[in-house]
């Protein structure tokens, strides 16, 4: 009972998703025993900490590669013709199906229901960065780049 009180207040809730973000930064991804080090922080289950988790694509559950590509399925960037296309050239590209990751650990491919870039679409996230107007050709530029950093 105490952990459904403790999500319900606001201030509880802003610490708990605060905390896994650092959890994760710290560890990766929030692995069951970063969940059962958060709940025991804030005095919370278990239980609840991963469904608050599981909840937002943001966390991740699982271990990902270095760069993380998600490619936007909203609307806009369908009705662009370039969410289908993209996801299609990325498999291709890096051998790997959607929630997998590259052998070498570089890139895991995500698709995402949006990533408010509608007048700019398709779009396409990289970590952090958000890249715009995606083509063939800049998704080769960028994975080119993104092997370079780390080649």
């Amino acid at each position: 009972m105490r952990a459904e009180t403790a999500i319900a207040d606001p201030a509880k809730r802003s610490m708990l998703l605060t905390a896994l973000f650092i959890a994760q930064e710290q560890y990766g991804y929030l692995s069951k025993e970063a969940i059962e080090r958060v709940a025991e922080r804030l005095d919370l289950t278990p239980s609840s900490v991963y469904s608050m988790a599981s909840f937002y694509s943001l966390y991740r559950m699982q271990p990902t590669g270095r760069y993380v590509l998600q490619v936007c399925e909203g609307l806009s960037c369908y009705l662009a013709g370039g969410a289908e296309r993209l996801v299609d050239y990325l498999k291709r590209k890096l051998e790997i199906e959607v929630g997998e990751t590259t052998g070498d650990g570089m890139f895991t491919l995500e698709t995402v229901q949006c990533l408010a870039s509608c007048g700019t679409s398709p779009a396409m996230r990289v970590n952090d960065a958000l890249y715009e107007d995606m083509t063939q050709e800049k998704v080769d530029e960028l994975l080119e780049t993104l092997r370079g950093y780390h080649a």
